[in-house]
């Protein structure tokens, strides 16, 4: 895959405090969410990705003119690849550190190859970002990308080399990003020969990476148009944690119903401890499908080996076969609870939710059940994506998320 830096504009630390300009992807930010970073700053990169005015694409476009006038935003001195580090803990207070770097590579049609979808997309979204690129001239979010290194050649030749971060900001979610600049011509060509012969995985972004092929077959003689900014993280790094999002029944069924379905297909083992409930689908989704269940007004929680065999029953091709959401949307979720495709798509009597604790708490309130799905396997992903097929709506769950505002990527001089 060709990469090239960045042609970077960056905001003026000088001018403005970083953290009060930077924001996650416009479309986690809900509208109080949003309210709340307008107050933040003037400037607040909220302000172009989902502007609150009546024309929000002409309002972007101005405020983005008028920052680049006012030097609240400029060019880096040439050029440049930016790496980050971001560092948290995850919900069971294990310390993460996720390594990757910004960088623009050529866009590919997914026909050939090198460029790998892995979920489907939807038309709203698209157009929405593809109104706001044509307002603007510049992509102001990057695409999730996943490469596979298993030389770890970036991480020691070249990221060792910096310690002083031109950005050091802790997000809303208690993320520490550190980023380094990079400029120096040999550092990029060595980032340039790792990804040369490396296929990539959308991991997120899959809206904006089409966008980002409309616009650039809508403007051939746009050479910047060609390549998309793109986050580039290393699939070999164990680091890189794929979260799984668990699936919320909110229709009623009564919890006889609900084992008389899974114990068609499952094995179903009972436990009364919630840290042994999770450390057990783990333990056994490494031997076979398995999944979680707790049910309303039952405190045990039950861990769900599914029958040898059993998945090839389903009528899909024997990659998807293998995944865990397959098997509990067409066996459980349509089969027996007679969920159709258009109530899985608008999660229509069901809820998908990315967040343990309140996956959990679901059967405290209005549900009447809750599949806590195993962590997603990078394997079956690659496998999924590289024979073409794509994995059902809201399969994984990749956190943290990159944050806007960090470079913007402009599409002219």
């Amino acid at each position: 895959m060709k990469i090239l830096p960045v042609n970077a504009l960056v905001y003026n630390q000088e001018k403005v405090s970083i953290n009060d300009v930077i924001a996650p992807p416009y479309d986690v930010i809900d509208n109080e969410y949003r309210e709340n970073l307008y107050k933040k700053s003037l400037y607040n990169i909220v302000r172009l990705i989902l502007s609150k005015e009546k024309d929000p694409y002409s309002d972007a476009s101005k405020s983005f003119e008028k920052w680049q006038s006012d030097k609240i935003l400029v060019k880096t001195k040439k050029p440049a690849i930016f790496y980050i580090v971001q560092k948290y803990k995850n919900e069971h207070n294990k310390e993460i550190e996720r390594k990757g770097f910004i960088a623009r590579n050529l866009i590919e049609d997914f026909s050939l190859g090198n460029i790998l979808p892995h979920e489907y997309t939807m038309g709203g979204p698209k157009q929405d970002r593809l109104n706001l690129v044509n307002a603007t001239g510049a992509f102001f979010s990057q695409i999730f990308m996943v490469y596979n290194d298993k030389t770890f050649t970036i991480e020691n030749e070249v990221y060792k080399k910096y310690q002083t971060p031109f950005i050091d900001t802790v997000d809303d979610n208690g993320v520490r990003n550190i980023v380094y600049l990079i400029d120096n011509e040999n550092d990029i060509k060595i980032i340039q020969e790792v990804l040369a012969d490396k296929k990539l995985l959308i991991a997120d972004g899959h809206h904006r990476y089409e966008t980002s092929m409309n616009y650039s077959n809508q403007h051939p003689e746009n050479n910047y148009a060609k390549y998309v900014m793109s986050y580039f993280t290393n699939a070999a790094d164990e680091n890189l944690v794929i979260y799984p999002t668990h699936r919320i029944i909110e229709k009623f069924f009564d919890n006889k119903k609900l084992i008389s379905a899974v114990e068609k297909y499952y094995d179903i083992e009972t436990v009364n401890n919630r840290i042994e409930f999770l450390t057990k689908i783990e333990e056994e989704n490494n031997k076979q499908i398995t999944t979680g269940l707790i049910l309303k007004n039952d405190n045990n929680y039950y861990v769900l080996k599914l029958r040898k065999g059993v998945e090839k029953s389903i009528n899909k091709p024997a990659e998807l076969q293998q995944l865990d959401l397959t098997v509990l949307h067409e066996l459980i979720l349509k089969k027996e609870l007679k969920f159709t495709d258009e109530e899985l798509m608008s999660q229509n009597g069901i809820k998908y939710e990315k967040l343990e604790n309140v996956a959990f708490n679901s059967v405290k309130n209005n549900a009447s059940a809750c599949f806590i799905m195993a962590y997603p396997k990078m394997e079956d992903i690659i496998n999924i994506a590289t024979a073409g097929y794509r994995m059902p709506q809201k399969s994984t769950y990749f956190y943290p998320k990159l944050l806007s505002g960090i470079v913007i990527n402009k599409l002219t001089e």
